[in-house]
């Protein structure tokens, strides 16, 4: 008789897979994420990649960051304002210590000789901009996962530049800094991609300076997708930005599959 192996979906394969993502979290530095906090305090270089390196590892771990996809930040100064960000085409699960670049609020090397070769990420110019625009961000992680792929792509017609993914009723919203209850929803802008960065700064400013990020309390806006390629989201630390990856990623699966279902 042929022995049945766990089912992959199975309780005991599930805490499997979770035991390994929180080894390869915790055993490699994930504890730094909650030292690494900006929003406007200079923070140690070191710190913040050892952080960025662990966020790096599980969000591969999740399949989140796949290959070389994705790229992350942050804010180690503010007056100027000076970002850490992984340097391109780095496999996010095997990030050095050395894979990342200090850049100025134009997207500029600070230290060409420090990079020694090495470039700061193609989207380095988004970084910035959102750095720029909402002053209490600390850090901002973009990813590739496939719910969030595909939901952008579904989410924008052909032709258009902009559109927008609601996503209502779920008690895992108050996941997002300043939000209380379930029963709410959050807008995420889901933009055309560009390879040109300068354009979809353009247009991404633009929606950002349409919102009012005045308010001490829940901001207007959590991310944001770019179709056809992945999310981005932000936090005042580290901590919370990683925070925000996983609460999106989860709200992403769940919208997808319940599309799915077969209506009643």
């Amino acid at each position: 008789m042929l022995r049945q192996e766990p089912s992959p979906f199975s309780a005991v394969a599930a805490a499997g897979r979770l035991r390994a993502i929180c080894s390869i979290a915790y055993s490699s530095g994930m504890e730094h994420l909650l030292e690494v906090s900006s929003a406007g305090m200079l923070v140690a270089s070191d710190d913040a990649a050892t952080g960025l390196r662990a966020v790096g590892r599980e969000f591969h771990a999740r399949g989140w960051s796949l290959g070389t996809s994705s790229n992350y930040s942050v804010v180690l100064d503010r007056d100027p304002l000076e970002l850490l960000i992984t340097a391109s085409g780095k496999d996010k699960s095997a990030l050095g210590p050395d894979d990342f670049v200090r850049v100025d609020a134009s997207g500029r090397l600070i230290d060409p000789a420090a990079a020694a070769g090495r470039k700061s990420s193609a989207e380095t110019l988004l970084h910035c901009l959102i750095a720029e625009q909402i002053p209490a961000v600390g850090a901002v992680l973009h990813t590739h996962s496939v719910w969030g792929t595909i939901l952008s792509r579904a989410g924008l017609s052909a032709g258009e530049q902009l559109s927008s993914l609601r996503i209502a009723g779920y008690e895992m919203l108050k996941g997002l800094e300043g939000i209380a209850t379930h029963d709410t929803h959050t807008d995420v802008p889901i933009f055309a991609n560009s390879q040109d960065m300068v354009e979809l700064s353009h247009r991404i400013k633009t929606v950002f300076d349409a919102a009012d990020w005045s308010g001490d309390g829940r901001p207007p806006l959590h991310g944001f997708l770019l179709s056809g390629h992945g999310l981005y989201t932000w936090g005042r630390t580290l901590a919370e930005a990683r925070r925000h990856i996983e609460i999106f990623e989860f709200l992403f699966e769940v919208t997808a599959r319940q599309r799915m279902l077969p209506s009643a």
